[in-house]
């Protein structure tokens, strides 16, 4: 009788400590060699003074954080985040650096990569704009909500709105960065060198390759990039099939508002260029006569 009694109360307190373990990563060293980076992937490895302080503390303490790779069909393992850590383990002369290997999809893969990169500050305009192309196009394969034209969007986010709020960041923030992925390599650049501001870039993304290639000759002929007011009006008048030449450089011909600066150069960078008797004021008069034949000669070449 005290045996029946007792019976399931044994076997419900069993029940209750059989909870599922949770699966532990195994971290690997693997071979440098054997690490490879994703096709495509947005991020570039720059060999600049950030990474010769991370090769220095590789060296003198090894790779703290492992990478997360997967497994190649063609051999050895695809880098998903830890591509800067690979190539200071390289600079600091090291053969393995610890990993984490996972099995993941195309999508997850990429997901992942750019989820991993989203706090740093050192991502250029265009390879954060390539990045959140490739996780907005990820989240789409993978079958997320994508109702881009439903009108109750608080019910029913976007991605790029969803995406937004893990990278925390607006939704319009993402649209407008991926909407540099419009623009040709060369304004591209000229965004990443900061000679290009990103508001007026997001206006410029939506000319055509003719007329950036267009802009391009002007910036050149002019020595000048365009404002926000100037890539908002050449945005209008292109939509409006009105941006030609013409109309391009009229606006690049306007005056911007005028700036409260004042430019001063170091004597000893300007001496050099002169003989030894010319005294501050007669070098003034001759950079002066300089900058004006030169003003000349861009006018000659505009006539051309």
């Amino acid at each position: 009788m005290s045996e029946t009694a007792t019976t399931p109360k044994r076997r419900k307190k069993v029940e209750q400590t059989a909870e599922p373990v949770p699966r532990q990563e195994v971290v690997v060293h693997l071979p440098l060699s054997e690490l490879h980076p994703m096709p495509d992937a947005p991020y570039g490895v720059r060999d600049d003074e950030a990474m010769r302080s991370t090769a220095r503390s590789i060296k003198e303490n090894g790779v703290l954080s492992p990478a997360i790779v997967r497994p190649r069909a063609d051999g050895g393992y695809e880098i998903i985040a830890g591509n800067r850590r690979k190539h200071g383990a390289e600079l600091a002369d090291l053969a393995t650096m610890p990993c984490i290997v996972r099995n993941l999809d195309d999508n997850e893969a990429i997901i992942q990569m750019v989820d991993s990169n989203f706090q740093r500050e050192d991502v250029l305009p265009s390879e954060r704009a390539k990045a959140y192309k490739m996780r907005l196009e990820a989240t789409k394969r993978r079958g997320a909500r994508t109702d881009l034209t439903s009108p109750n969007v608080s019910a029913k986010f976007r991605s790029d709105d969803e995406i937004g709020q893990e990278a925390g960041v607006s939704g319009d923030t993402v649209r407008n960065y991926i909407s540099l992925t419009q623009l040709v390599p060369e304004l591209m650049q000229m965004v990443d060198e900061k000679k290009i501001a990103l508001t007026p870039a997001y206006q410029l993304a939506s000319l055509s390759p003719k007329e950036q290639e267009l802009l391009l000759e002007t910036i050149d002929s002019e020595q000048a990039t365009p404002s926000l007011s100037q890539a908002q009006r050449m945005k209008k008048l292109s939509q409006s099939g009105e941006l030609n030449e013409d109309t391009m450089l009229a606006i690049m011909l306007e005056q911007k508002k005028p700036e409260s600066w004042n430019l001063t150069i170091p004597m000893d960078k300007v001496k050099k260029y002169f003989p030894r008797s010319y005294t501050p004021q007669r070098m003034e008069e001759t950079i002066f006569k300089l900058l004006e034949a030169w003003q000349k000669k861009r006018q000659r070449d505009q006539s051309r």
